[in-house]
């Protein structure tokens, strides 16, 4: 299982769509990339669906969509899964992360942004409260800016001074699964087993308050 259309996708991250009745000579090229853009969408969501049946407890949220409000082509597709509690809470989400030459799914632990309420902050820093490894790692929002910083004890005490003082907003805790060519659905299937059963004390340390 190639994943193939999602690797097509891939190759037009960050490139502007218009609608083919707009885009004038560009009309059949937009129309390929909106083709394209929906196939691939398709088949990040039944990767997802594919992993929440062997879940039930966990509620499917809907794909993101495959352009931004600028029209600029977003193929890092995103969706939630949530568990007990309200959209306000963390809960999982699956990821496409990398490149047309290097992608996979990452399973994270966080909340969605504009369903958020004035404790998911705090909710989601308790995963900061347990002791990380690899291949575990943070994913940090600071100054409205991401980065990826290693899972180590170090790391998470700096992280946690960091919080404390404000100087970090958020936090996520990920696990990369690669999609590779050789891989079966029941492959990476069972590679997201593992990340959830890693990352679930994680998801349940942000139900303690």
């Amino acid at each position: 299982m190639a994943f193939a259309v999602i690797r097509e996708f891939l190759k037009l991250q960050g490139m502007k769509y218009q609608a083919p009745s707009k885009a004038g000579k560009l009309a059949p090229e937009m129309e390929q990339y909106r083709t394209l853009a929906q196939a691939a969408r398709k088949e990040f969501t039944n990767l997802v669906s594919a992993f929440q049946q062997r879940h039930p407890y966990l509620e499917q949220d809907r794909t993101s969509q495959w352009m931004n409000q600028a029209q600029v082509l977003r193929p890092h597709f995103w969706a939630y899964l949530k568990g007990e509690g309200t959209m306000a809470e963390p809960m999982f989400a699956l990821r496409l992360y990398g490149d047309a030459a290097d992608f996979g799914v990452s399973l994270e632990v966080s909340f969605i942004e504009r369903k958020k309420d004035e404790q998911s902050l705090g909710k989601q820093h308790k995963v900061l409260t347990l002791p990380i490894s690899q291949p575990v790692y943070y994913f940090v929002q600071k100054n409205g800016e991401s980065q990826r910083i290693e899972g180590t004890e170090k790391n998470r005490h700096d992280l946690l001074q960091a919080v404390a003082e404000g100087a970090v907003r958020k936090v996520l805790v990920k696990y990369d699964v690669p999609l590779v060519e050789e891989s079966s659905l029941e492959d990476i299937l069972d590679q997201l087993q593992k990340a959830l059963m890693v990352l679930e004390p994680y998801y349940l340390a942000t139900r303690q308050m």
